[in-house]
């Protein structure tokens, strides 16, 4: 697969998130709008996208638990890793913190990682055990965070603590997910009209959380050349380091070899998620950053895109 191909499959990605920085630019919506528009993603379209795939997957075909604690084990060193380093360099807003693990760990699953595994693999189903495992426990966790770290917050702090795991387990995000797991595990039938109104919701969230990134840049600007440190250490982290990562954690630890470790070397060579902004705008932690490296990183593993596919080929 060459790069022309793989670009040709992010048009989608480029229309919604164009349109978005071309109508702020040109004022014909405004640019503080897009609040709106990804309040929009976080609260009701993700949850509805998330709910009717997992819903109808197939669980236990999908799940390797070897394979599965293998790449948990790699993320969990690169928010080490990345947590450390942010700390390091002045980062004392544990959300802010958050956020960059969230930047340097999580994928772009919906407009990234499923066109590509449809076209190497035929089948985008391994990607969703990831897709669980960052939304039940790397999202719960930066949930948490970003809920503990309201200043309508008051009490001690195990009080905080509890009350923001509460808050984060009652999000949409999360209990899309758990509801979807549960009623699919006890075979609960969900009416067919009711699917289809779930994926009709669904299928805006990628695209409407896209537009409300375009708009925000639209309005504050994105300069490549201005990237900063904190920045590019990121962005090089995501594309290069955490797959490499991935690689070493998953083969030499958890003796993975052939398809799997394939596949998840490849996900984790997906750029950062369009949620990260989605987050930063929600709870208002470093949007500008947040966006920047959602578009920058899309960029680079583009790029990387061909690369990684000719070194996950000689696995499979």
């Amino acid at each position: 697969m060459g790069t022309v191909a793989a670009a040709q499959k992010l048009v989608p990605v480029l229309l919604a998130f164009g349109a978005g920085v071309v109508l702020a630019r040109r004022k014909v919506v405004p640019a503080d709008s897009s609040k709106a528009f990804a309040d929009y993603a976080f609260l009701f379209a993700v949850p509805c996208f998330l709910f009717g795939n997992i819903y109808r997957s197939d669980l236990g075909r999908l799940f390797d638990w070897r394979a599965i604690s293998g790449y948990a084990a790699a993320a969990a060193v690169a928010a080490l890793l990345v947590g450390t380093a942010a700390r390091t360099l002045g980062v004392r807003d544990p959300r802010a913190v958050a956020l960059r693990i969230m930047a340097a760990v999580q994928v772009n699953t919906a407009y990234f990682a499923v066109p590509v595994f449809v076209m190497l693999f035929g089948d985008a189903a391994p990607i969703f055990p990831v897709l669980l495992f960052q939304v039940c426990v790397l999202s719960l966790v930066i949930l948490s965070i970003m809920e503990l770290g309201r200043e309508d917050r008051s009490g001690g702090f195990g009080r905080q603590l509890g009350a923001a795991v509460g808050a984060s387990l009652m999000t949409p995000l999360v209990i899309a997910c758990n509801a979807g797991i549960l009623l699919n595990l006890l075979s609960v039938g969900v009416p067919g009209v009711l699917l289809d109104g779930f994926d009709f919701v669904g299928d805006s969230a990628s695209p409407v959380a896209l537009f409300a990134l375009g708009l925000h840049l639209g309005g504050s600007g994105l300069a490549v050349r201005g990237t900063s440190v904190q920045e590019g250490l990121l962005i090089a982290f995501k594309c290069v380091a955490f797959p490499a990562l991935t690689f070493a954690v998953c083969h030499y630890l958890f003796r993975l070899d052939g398809t799997w470790l394939a596949q998840l070397v490849l996900i984790a060579a997906m750029p950062t998620p369009q949620n990260l902004f989605v987050f930063a705008q929600r709870y208002d932690v470093d949007v500008g950053l947040s966006a920047s490296v959602v578009v920058k990183s899309s960029a680079v593993a583009l790029v990387l895109l061909p690369l990684w596919t000719h070194l996950v080929a000689r696995w499979t």
